[in-house]
């Protein structure tokens, strides 16, 4: 992840015209040192030096969803983790042109690091996730049945899931009986490739996903990951958490629908390896039938 860029055309033809004049307003004389983007989709990530320091440029085509979901986390919920250093102070934003800077982060991903199976690591993000999903609880009536529907629209693009394993998932779908659901500020991708490490505190990245949600939804990328054989990590994160905010059916139901969108997604972006694992997903999922 990530191309070391040197001097020359500021972003290096990264961004979008009014982007870049947008970025050149708000920092006056950026320069890039990395672009730090996954490359799976158009959203870019950049890191820039400016005359009062490093920041974090994200920005997205006119299309990009994720970068207006950021912009309001940023100014309506991050506010207790970037406060205790935990998350990025959002300076500047402009959702029309759907391009935000926020401060820069110190520190490591955590994924492929001693820290993604460190039971303290994992304690921190329960805390810390608890702090997001603890400032406001709404009762949304009709969350369960638009996750539902965006599932089984999810079944309907091209994708690799075999036949028989996706009528059954259709029929679990089809039998599943929603009622109003408690739902939280959630992250949307809260797993060690969003999570940094610097120092031993971990910070969060990434609120791209941001919607309000049921709680638990949180917790399904840690537990078909590095929760696997490792109740130890599992345990730590339910501790500092607070609790568990996991309900048996739903929570099943949950899995599935994550499984869904990781295998159909993962195939239309070209990430086979991501897309096995939405398979495996697929196939725990329903084994909880």
């Amino acid at each position: 992840m990530g191309q070391v860029f040197g001097t020359g055309q500021w972003d290096g033809g990264l961004l979008g015209p009014e982007q870049s004049r947008l970025v050149e307003s708000w920092l006056e004389v950026p320069q890039l040192v990395a672009d730090l983007s996954w490359g799976l989709v158009d959203t870019k990530v950049l890191h820039v030096q400016a005359p009062a320091g490093q920041v974090i440029v994200k920005a997205g085509a006119p299309a990009n969803h994720h970068l207006a979901r950021e912009i309001a986390a940023h100014r309506a919920v991050t506010r207790p983790l970037v406060e205790r250093a935990r998350a990025a102070r959002l300076l500047h934003a402009d959702p029309a042109a759907n391009i935000l800077v926020t401060e820069y982060l110190e520190g490591v991903l955590v994924e492929g690091t001693a820290a993604e199976q460190s039971p303290d690591t994992h304690a921190q993000a329960g805390r810390l996730l608890r702090l997001l999903h603890g400032q406001e609880t709404r009762t949304d009536g009709s969350y369960e049945a638009r996750a539902t529907s965006a599932a089984l629209a999810w079944l309907e693009r091209d994708h690799r899931i075999d036949s028989d394993i996706e009528q059954e998932a259709r029929r679990r779908l089809a039998d599943y009986r929603t009622e109003p659901a408690a739902v939280v500020p959630t992250h949307g991708d809260w797993q060690p490739r969003n999570w940094l490490v610097h120092r031993g505190e971990v910070c969060i990245i990434d609120f791209s996903r941001f919607a309000f949600r049921p709680a638990a939804t949180d917790l399904c990328r840690l537990a078909v990951q590095q929760w696997r054989g490792r109740p130890d990590l599992e345990q730590a994160f339910l501790d500092g958490y607070g609790g568990d905010p996991r309900s048996a059916p739903v929570w099943r139901i949950a899995l599935l629908r994550e499984a869904i969108g990781t295998a159909v997604w993962a195939y239309q972006v070209g990430d086979e390896a991501f897309e096995n694992q939405g398979h495996r997903m697929l196939r725990e999922a329903l084994e909880r039938w």
